[in-house]
């Protein structure tokens, strides 16, 4: 016997009553995460009172590699920490940014839904050197790309001295020496909190503990354009250092550290890349020019193909859908990164690519396109997907068929056991890293894992019925909000 559901007329998933679907549990625990959007508060204005730290090694574009530390006040004052490194393990530090100065909070962002703009004012911003090494390349940029202001900041030769802070910008003497360094704080300009909760992971403990989340403006991904770009999306989060993840080796060290005492991170296990199985996101991501979206990647190791989901939405908690874009196509051999230590080189070709429009908004754009330009000519309607590799992509939004991209990808496991993949960040400015000088230097939000190789779906599961036990104990299904229902049930095509 088969059973189908359907929505507004339109066929969602199809499915043998008995036996019931088998699917793999990590990846419906995932997408059960992904629906948790509803448990997640984000106050307009956020309170930002305490001290923020990061949960691991960042890595920012050039590539740059940091730990932060920010201290917020109840009169507005903060006082920020950036503890740079020359290694992507955050194990041998670089130099220390003291920065300090005043932070206020403005209206709901009319760009960037759900965020907070701000204005900031830097009083002061300090350098401390972890190596004469360090002292001596930095203050070699400085002398060379500085105005007059700067003219020797730091003597050439100068020894250099253990904890000596060293003055880089001061409101009250007009002086600025911090763009050799490619240094701005604007990521203060746009801030977003949000809450939720985590359930206590040691065994024999039932409940949650609370997570506050700290998102901060995204860094343009150009060097140039850093210094006076002003952000539409996020960097990698900060969180609470009372109320964060557990557990968080990180977060206690950075927590403990200061400008004379930079935090040295655990040493990691180097995992080798492997892309075989299934990865998907792990929360609404949100991207500059307003983007909110989720990933869903299938890679092929046996024949090097690869298969990708994204679903578009206009919200930041990725409840109304817009459109969902699917690429499949084929990747190369991996080759270990010259510029980015730890990363993996890659070039990924899209040959194939499907577009299934989901609002009002998104048909009129495509049935108002280029004749021939994207799919057929007016033939767009909502929850319909079309094949667009037959007109060479889709014009009207931003995809080109066939195309190359050369990409930056790497594994990590986390202190939960799970195996992470990131994929190089985006070009801010919207363009697509189609040749070897455009090869990211820094990394989106991390997929995870949610199954293996040689583990595959037999066919569609509704989205409208995932996980509710019937009376034998066994799942059944149960209805899901209407908002997502397209959204699994593309998930779990079959492949081969």
């Amino acid at each position: 016997m088969v059973r189908c559901w359907w929505l507004a007329g339109l066929l969602v998933a199809c499915a043998a009553a008995e036996p019931p679907l088998r699917w793999e549990s990590r990846c419906r625990q995932q997408l059960r995460h992904l629906q948790d959007g509803a448990r997640i508060a984000a106050r307009l204005p956020p309170r930002l009172e305490g001290r923020w730290v990061s949960t691991g090694c960042e890595v920012r574009p050039g590539p740059e590699f940091l730990t932060r530390s920010y201290l917020f006040y109840a009169n507005r004052l903060f006082k920020a920490y950036q503890f740079y490194y020359w290694d992507p393990s955050c194990r041998d530090p670089s130099y220390t940014l003291v920065i300090k100065g005043k932070l206020r909070l403005r209206q709901a962002s009319w760009i960037t839904r759900g965020a907070t703009e701000a204005d900031y004012h830097l009083h002061k911003v300090g350098i401390v050197f972890h190596s004469q090494k360090a002292m001596a390349e930095v203050a070699s940029w400085i002398n060379q790309t500085s105005g007059q202001g700067c003219d020797g900041f730091l003597p050439p030769g100068r020894t250099w001295a253990p904890g000596a802070l060293h003055e880089l910008l001061s409101a009250k003497t007009e002086r600025d020496c911090t763009a050799a360094l490619g240094f701005a704080m604007h990521e203060l300009s746009l801030v977003r909190v949000e809450k939720h909760y985590q359930p206590l992971l040691r065994p024999g403990q039932s409940g949650s503990q609370l997570v506050e989340e700290l998102y901060l403006g995204d860094i343009h991904t150009d060097w140039v354009e850093r210094l006076h770009y002003r952000p539409t999306g996020y960097q990698r989060p900060l969180q609470s250092a009372v109320h964060h993840v557990h557990p968080c080796p990180a977060c206690g060290i950075i927590y403990r550290a200061d400008e004379h005492h930079p935090p040295i991170l655990p040493a990691g296990a180097q995992l080798p890349m492997q892309l075989s199985g299934s990865w998907v996101s792990t929360h609404c991501e949100v991207r500059p020019a307003v983007l909110f979206l989720t990933r869903y990647f299938i890679f092929h190791g046996n024949n090097h193909t690869w298969e990708g989901y994204y679903y578009h939405y206009s919200d930041p908690l990725c409840k109304q859908p817009t459109f969902t874009i699917y690429a499949s196509g084929h990747y190369s051999q991996g080759i270990p990164s010259s510029k980015v230590r730890g990363g993996t080189e890659l070039a990924f070709k899209v040959t194939q690519a499907r577009v299934m429009p989901m609002d009002q908004v998104t048909v009129t754009m495509l049935n108002s396109s280029e004749p021939g330009s994207c799919g057929l000519e007016s033939s767009w309607s909502a929850g319909v997907e079309q094949d667009i590799t037959a007109t060479n992509g889709c014009l009207a939004l931003g995809i080109k068929l066939p195309h190359t991209e050369y990409e930056l990808f790497k594994t990590e496991q986390d202190t939960r056991d799970r195996s992470l993949l990131y994929i190089g960040e985006r070009p801010t400015d919207g363009s697509s890293p189609d040749s070897p000088d455009k090869r990211p230097t820094s990394y989106q939000a991390p997929l995870v894992r949610c199954a293996g190789a040689s583990e595959e779906f037999s066919s569609y599961v509704s989205l409208k019925y995932l996980g509710r036990k019937d009376a034998n104990g066994k799942e059944a299904l149960k209805p899901l909000p209407v908002a997502f229902l397209l959204f699994i049930a593309l998930l779990f095509l079959r492949w081969d």
